[in-house]
C-alpha cells in the first residue's frame, strides 16, 4: 500500500475503475495523493504489478462486513444423539423416534447409538430388528446416511434429513 510499493512502474486502476496505464509509483502516488485516496497492490504478481487507487480503510471495512454476512447465512448441522438398548420396548421407540423427526425437522442429523450392556452383546438379532424397527419408522422424512456399524459393544447408525 503507498510507499510500500516495491515495483518501479505499475498498471494503475482509477477510484472510478477505468484504467489510467503504465506509470511509474512515483506518478501513481501522485494522483492517489490528489484524489485523497490510498495506491493499494491488488496483484502483485502481474507483469506489471497492478495497483489500485481507493480508500482503503473503506475497502477493509467492507471486506469484514462481507465475511460477517457470510458467516450469518451459513448453517451448522448439528448430530443429535439418541441412544436405544436391544430391550427397548416398542412405546419407548415410538417417543424416540418422534424425538428424531423433530431434530431432523430442524435441519439437524441423528445418531443412534445401541448400547449393550453386560450379556447383552449376546442379543445382536433383537439390535439388529430394533435398528430395521427405527430405519422402518423413520423412512418418511430420515435418509440413512450410514449404515450400522459395529464397535465393540456399541452399534451407531447416522440418519439426515431426506
Amino acid at each position: 500500500m503507498n510507499k510500500g510499493i516495491r515495483a518501479t512502474e505499475i498498471r494503475v486502476i482509477g477510484s472510478d475503475g477505468g484504467q489510467i496505464g503504465i506509470v511509474s509509483v512515483a506518478e501513481a502516488l501522485r494522483i492517489a495523493e490528489s484524489e485523497e485516496l490510498d495506491l493499494v497492490e491488488v496483484s502483485p504478481d502481474a507483469k506489471p504489478p497492478v495497483c489500485k487507487i481507493m480508500d482503503h480503510g473503506k475497502y477493509k471495512y467492507e471486506l469484514t462486513k462481507k465475511k460477517q454476512e457470510a458467516k450469518r447465512k451459513q448453517k451448522s448441522v448439528q448430530i443429535k444423539e439418541i441412544k436405544v438398548r436391544p430391550k427397548t420396548d416398542d412405546h419407548d421407540l415410538e417417543t424416540k423416534v418422534r424425538h428424531v423427526e423433530k431434530f431432523i425437522s430442524g435441519g439437524d442429523k441423528v445418531k443412534i447409538t445401541l448400547v449393550f450392556r453386560g450379556r447383552e452383546f449376546m442379543l445382536k438379532e433383537q439390535a439388529n430388528a430394533i435398528l430395521e424397527k427405527i430405519m422402518e419408522m423413520t423412512k418418511d422424512f430420515a435418509l440413512v446416511e450410514q449404515t450400522p456399524k459395529y464397535e465393540g459393544r456399541v452399534i451407531t447408525m447416522l440418519l439426515g434429513p431426506k
